[in-house]
C-alpha cells in the first residue's frame, strides 16, 4: 500500500519529524485576551480594543474590554496592537506522517481537508478530536476512485455501476465523509458514484473526469472541484473536439511512470489550443451554473504556481526548504519526478501563460458568485505545509480578492462547506476556540497573516516561543540524513545483505543522525522493484515488516513484492495480514482478488 506514497508526488515521501507525537494539554483555566483588535472574519470591519475569553475549548466572550468581565483564575494575555482572526482551514491537503502535523499549527492551520484518505487519518481524527494528538482538525476523503485504467497505484477501481455502488458502500462503511473521484472514471460510473453517493448521504468532490463535463459534474451534485479541473475545457468554443483528445491521451500507464516526449508534445498542443478557444460567454454560462447548484471550488493556486515555476532557480531555492526532509526536497527535483523530467522550456512557457489565464479564471468566478476554499496540495513540489496556505491567501489577492475575501476562503467558508457555521469559522460568542493572534492587520496587507504571535487551538494556548520551538525541531530533524539513500549505495557495492547490517548498526549507534521511518525502507524497496531488483526489494521490505511489525503498510508492500516474484503463497500471507492490521485495506483487498484468495 506504501506505493501509494512512495510513487505519487502528491503523496511523495515523508520523514520523520518528531513535533507532534505528545498530546494536546487541555488549557486548565479561562484563557483571555485583553486590548485585541478582532477580525471575526463576517465581513465586518476589525472590532478594536475587545476583550476575547476562551474557556473549555470555546469562545465564551467578545465584548469591549472597556465593560468586559475577566472570571476569576483566568490566564490574562495583554494583546495590545494585535490582531485575532479565526484558526484557518486547508482545504486540501495530502499528508501522511504525524510527526509533521505540528508544522500545520505553528503556522495557524487548525484545519485541514485531508484528499486521499487512509485508516491513519480517521485515526488521526479521532485522536486530535479528543486532544490526544496536537494537530489540525481532519475532514477526511476517500482514497481516490479512479477508472480501471487508474492515473495513481493504489486507487480504488471502478469500471461500472455495480463496481460504484460496492465502492462507496465501502467508503461510508469505513468513515470517510467525501468520495474523492479523479480523472479516468468512465462516464457510466462517476454518474452511478454520484447516485450513491447520494443514497448514502456522502457528497463527492474532486477532479473532473474526462468523460463528463464540468457542467454535467455540478449538475450532477459534486460539492468541489479542485485545482480547476474541467473549467478551461468547459469554457473552450472546441470543448468536445479537445474532450475526445484528453480521452485519448489518457489511455496510457499510471502517473508514476512518466510521460514520454511525444505524448508531451500533444499535450503541450493540446493546452495551446484550450487558451486560444477560450470563450468569456461559455466561461460565464459555466460559472453561473457553479453558483446555481451550489459548487465549490478550491483553486490550489499555490500548486498550479509551483508546477509552472520549476525552472526558476528563485523559486526553487526556497527558504523555507529547510523545514523540509532531505528525500522530499529530493523528490522535488524535476529530474526525479516521473511526471515533470520530460518538460522542456518551452512547456514552463505554456504552463505560465496558462496560470495566468486560471488567475483570471478565479477572479471571474468570484465576480459571478462561485464559492471558493483556500488549498495548497501539499506537499507537491515547492508547497509547504501549513506555510503554503499563507501563499494561497496571497495568490487569491492576486487574482481579484480582497483580504477579507481571501480570509474567508480559509476560515467562514470552510464552515459553511461544511455545515458547521453555527459552531466554526468566526470569532464569535460559542464558537469553537481555534484563533490566530497575529502582529499586523491582515486586512491592510494579507501577507501579515504570517506575522503570528500566538495560536489556540481547541482552547489551548501556544505562545510564540512554543511555535518557535517548535519549528526549530522541525528544521532540526530535517537535516537527518536518509537512511534509504545510504542503503541504496551500499546495495549497489556490497549488496543487500550489507545494506540489512548497515541499517541495523546505524539505528543502533546514531538514531538521531540518520531517518529510520517506515516510508523510507517503502520508498527504497519500491525504487529497487521499479529497477526490477526483486530479491533486494524483497529484503528491504521484509526489514520494514520487523521495523514496523504493526503497520497494515510494510505487509501489503512485501506481499506485492513476493507477487512480483511469482511466490503467490507468500504473497496472500502477507496481504491477510495486512488485512487482519486494517481491514479497510483496499489495496490487499484487490490484489488477493487477483490472487484467487479470500479475506
Amino acid at each position: 500500500m506504501n506505493k501509494r506514497i512512495a510513487a505519487i508526488g502528491v503523496c511523495c515521501l515523508l520523514s520523520s519529524l518528531v513535533i507532534a507525537q505528545t498530546p494536546i494539554s487541555p488549557q486548565a483555566r479561562p484563557l483571555a485576551f485583553t486590548h485585541v483588535n478582532v477580525i471575526d472574519a463576517t465581513g465586518a470591519p476589525v472590532r478594536r480594543d475587545m476583550t476575547v475569553i476562551l474557556s473549555r475549548g470555546r469562545i465564551t466572550s467578545v465584548e469591549p474590554s472597556r465593560a468586559a468581565r475577566i472570571p476569576a483564575q483566568s490566564q490574562v494575555v495583554d494583546a495590545t496592537g494585535k490582531y485575532m482572526m479565526p484558526g484557518l482551514w486547508d482545504m486540501h491537503v495530502h499528508w501522511y506522517d504525524e510527526r509533521f502535523l505540528g508544522l500545520f499549527v505553528a503556522n495557524g492551520v487548525t484545519g485541514v481537508r485531508q484528499m486521499w484518505g487512509m485508516p491513519l487519518h480517521l485515526d488521526w481524527r479521532e485522536r486530535i478530536g479528543k486532544s490526544a494528538l496536537l494537530g489540525p482538525r481532519f475532514a477526511v476523503a476517500s482514497g481516490i476512485v479512479d477508472g480501471p485504467n487508474p492515473v495513481w497505484p493504489g486507487s480504488i477501481l471502478v469500471s461500472d455501476e455495480s463496481d460504484a455502488r460496492q465502492a462507496v458502500s465501502a467508503i461510508k462503511r469505513d468513515g470517510y465523509e467525501f468520495v474523492k473521484v479523479y480523472n479516468r472514471l468512465p462516464r457510466e460510473a462517476y454518474f452511478a458514484i454520484a447516485k450513491a453517493a447520494r443514497a448514502h448521504g456522502l457528497t463527492v468532490v474532486g477532479h473532473v473526469p474526462s468523460s463528463v463535463t464540468a457542467a454535467e459534474a455540478s449538475d450532477a451534485g459534486q460539492k468541489t472541484i479542485e485545482h480547476l479541473s474541467g473549467s478551461l475545457l468547459g469554457s473552450s468554443s472546441a470543448e468536445e473536439e479537445l474532450r475526445q483528445r484528453i480521452i485519448g491521451l489518457s489511455k496510457g500507464g499510471e502517473a508514476s511512470a512518466g510521460i514520454d516526449p511525444g505524448v508531451r508534445a500533444a499535450l503541450r498542443d493540446l493546452n495551446e489550443k484550450l487558451l486560444a478557444t477560450y470563450d468569456a460567454s461559455k466561461a460565464t454560462a459555466l460559472f453561473s451554473r457553479f453558483v446555481k447548484n451550489g459548487t465549490w471550488q478550491s483553486p490550489t493556486l499555490t500548486v498550479l504556481r509551483a508546477m509552472a515555476s520549476l525552472d526558476d532557480a528563485k523559486f526553487t531555492s526556497d527558504p523555507r526548504l529547510k523545514f523540509m526532509p532531505r528525500s522530499l526536497r529530493d523528490s522535488w527535483n524535476p529530474a526525479n519526478d516521473p511526471r515533470l523530467a520530460s518538460k522542456t522550456p518551452d512547456d514552463y512557457s505554456l504552463d505560465r501563460r496558462t496560470l495566468r489565464k486560471q488567475f483570471q479564471i478565479v477572479g471571474a468566478m468570484h465576480q459571478a458568485g462561485v464559492r471558493l476554499l483556500a488549498g495548497t496540495d501539499v506537499p507537491n513540489p515547492f508547497t509547504f505545509p501549513g506555510f503554503s496556505l499563507h501563499d494561497e491567501l496571497a495568490l487569491l489577492v492576486e487574482a481579484g480578492l480582497t483580504p477579507m475575501e481571501a480570509l474567508q476562503t480559509a476560515t467562514i467558508n470552510p464552515a459553511e462547506y461544511f455545515g458547521q457555521r453555527a459552531s466554526s469559522g468566526t470569532v464569535e460568542k460559542g464558537k469553537i476556540a481555534d484563533v490566530v493572534v497575529l502582529d499586523a492587520n491582515p486586512l491592510e496587507n494579507i501577507a501579515n497573516t504570517k506575522r503570528i504571535a500566538a495560536v489556540v487551538v481547541a482552547g489551548r494556548l501556544l505562545d510564540r516561543a512554543e511555535l518557535d520551538a517548535m519549528l526549530a525541531r522541525a528544521e532540526k530533524t530535517a537535516s537527518q540524513q536518509s537512511v534509504a539513500l545510504t542503503m541504496a549505495q551500499t546495495i549497489e557495492t556490497q549488496g543487500v545483505a550489507a545494506a540489512v547490517r548497515q541499517y541495523r548498526e546505524l539505528k543502533a549507534g546514531q538514531p538521531d543522525a540518520y531517518d529510520f521511518s517506515e516510508n523510507e525502507l517503502s520508498d527504497l524497496g519500491y525504487r529497487l522493484l521499479a529497477a526490477k531488483k526483486v530479491n533486494e526489494a524483497i529484503e528491504i521490505f521484509k526489514l520494514n515488516v520487523e521495523a514496523n511489525p504493526t503497520s497494515a503498510n510494510t505487509y501489503d508492500s512485501l506481499g506485492e513484492a513476493h507477487m512480483v516474484r511469482g511466490d503467490k503463497e507468500l504473497a496472500i500471507q502477507n496481504y491477510k495480514r495486512s488485512l487482519e492490521l486494517d481491514p479497510r485495506n483496499e489495496n490487499a483487498t484487490q490484489n488477493l482478488k487477483k490472487l484467487g484468495a479470500t479475506k
